[in-house]
């Protein structure tokens, strides 16, 4: 049966703001202390979903968790009225606060691992939501993340795991290490990418943390029933890493038959490709970025595989990058051979998305990829797919909710948390999702 990929996009909270959270995220750290643009950002997104709906390619849409998070300011000793735990946590903690007050749930692509029916052992649809233990400000998103996924892939269609146990030995960041293409005769193949072990010595890198473990990837193909036979487990090179290379999805982009591929980008790139090969068939097309066209500095800096790649109608694929990429010459080089030269890639689309890429994430961080068949399409929560009349609600929810600004400072007005508050009330009247947020039920 037809697998179709579709996109789910993350909304960006009311919260939006640029606390450089993300050790080893360069431009999250650089833009520390800016000044954020939330109603900017969230238009940023929509934008994009709404250009590859209109290209034919089924598009959802992912609710923002609730922020700030005042339950956990509350377990970490902050007490009183909510507008008291904000403005406590705000004058002895303001570091906290940041973290609790991040929108970085919008980068779904690390909101769970995704793996279709018809490659699971049970015949089922599947969703392992990563635990996120890198990092504190996103650890807390887990729990959330999974029942929100629960809302929009209603069981008992669609199978939900719990996330890997909340230890750096499982650290798990999601789909951004992990890639399915699709055999010559639709099966499909995963490429899992880790940076070290989580249990035993190896190489890692030296600068920044190494987010995802082996022993996490390893459970998670467990956990979706995936067949060994077609599973390739890969390490990511510990020196791009150091680079700023914090997830895989900085350094390759793989989609059907093709993966596009930064030289540096894995360990044995040259084995990997290989693997990848022998299970994907003859179809295989491996694209190559050589570090004399594209330094991986450059690669960081412009997000070029943090670009989508994505099916047209026609079967052609797409690829979907960030503005940056168009304006660096050197990008735009890579990019101009890629579409000149690959027998798949015949389109390319830019994207001003830099409200996000400001704070680390491109294209490819916005959405999490679900694999689905028509039957599964048929299941999911019919208001999380975009539609000419639901984008437009979700623009004019946005343009009324939204602040066009937020500085640090901001985030300890009390009037903030309620026009978040205000905001997510309101989209769960348009996605009709009743009573999803904690200050709700």
């Amino acid at each position: 049966m037809t697998v179709l990929e579709a996109n789910f996009d993350g909304l960006v909270g009311p919260t939006h703001n640029y606390a450089g959270l993300a050790y080893g995220n360069l431009a999250s750290t650089s833009n520390r202390g800016s000044v954020s643009r939330p109603r900017e950002a969230v238009l940023q997104g929509l934008r994009k979903m709404k250009a590859l709906a209109d290209l034919g390619i089924p598009q959802g849409v992912l609710p923002p968790l609730e922020r700030p998070d005042i339950a956990t300011l509350r377990r970490l000793g902050f007490g009183g009225k909510d507008s008291e735990v904000i403005a406590e946590a705000g004058a002895k903690a303001p570091t906290l606060l940041a973290a609790c007050s991040s929108v970085s749930s919008m980068w779904v692509a690390n909101a769970a691992t995704t793996v279709p029916a018809t490659d699971a052992d049970d015949g089922r649809p599947h969703f392992v939501p990563a635990n996120l233990v890198s990092s504190f400000h996103r650890s807390i998103e887990a729990a959330h993340t999974a029942r929100n996924l629960a809302r929009v892939f209603p069981s008992p269609h669609f199978i939900h795991h719990a996330p890997l146990p909340a230890t750096p030995a499982l650290g798990d960041e999601g789909a951004a290490n992990h890639t399915r293409f699709c055999g010559t005769d639709g099966h499909g193949v995963h490429l899992f990418v880790y940076g070290r072990l989580g249990l035993g010595s190896g190489d890692a890198p030296k600068r920044f943390p190494a987010r995802q473990t082996r022993e996490a990837s390893e459970a998670v193909a467990r956990l979706a029933g995936l067949d060994e036979r077609n599973t390739v487990f890969a390490q990511q090179s510990p020196a791009v890493i150091d680079a700023g290379v914090f997830h895989n999805d900085v350094i390759a982009v793989g989609h059907g038959r093709v993966l596009l591929y930064h030289e540096d980008a894995f360990v044995d790139s040259a084995a990997v490709v290989r693997a990848l090969g022998e299970r994907v068939g003859p179809e295989f097309e491996p694209i190559l970025v050589e570090r004399g066209e594209l330094a991986v500095t450059d690669a960081v800096t412009t997000y070029l595989f943090n670009s989508q790649l994505v099916t047209l109608p026609d079967g052609t694929l797409c690829l979907i990058a960030p503005a940056e990429c168009e304006s660096h010459p050197k990008a735009r080089a890579v990019i101009d051979r890629i579409v000149g030269g690959s027998a798949s890639i015949r389109r390319i689309e830019f994207f001003d998305l830099r409200e996000s890429m400001r704070n680390g994430g491109g294209p490819a961080c916005l959405r999490l990829r679900v694999p689905l068949r028509p039957v599964d399409l048929d299941e999911v929560h019919r208001e999380c797919l975009l539609d000419e009349e639901r984008y437009g609600e979700l623009v004019r929810w946005a343009e009324r909710h939204y602040r066009e600004e937020l500085a640090p400072d901001d985030l300890r007005d009390p009037k903030l948390l309620i026009e978040s508050r205000t905001a997510l009330d309101a989209l769960t009247h348009i996605l009709r999702l009743p009573r999803l947020y904690p200050f709700q039920q």
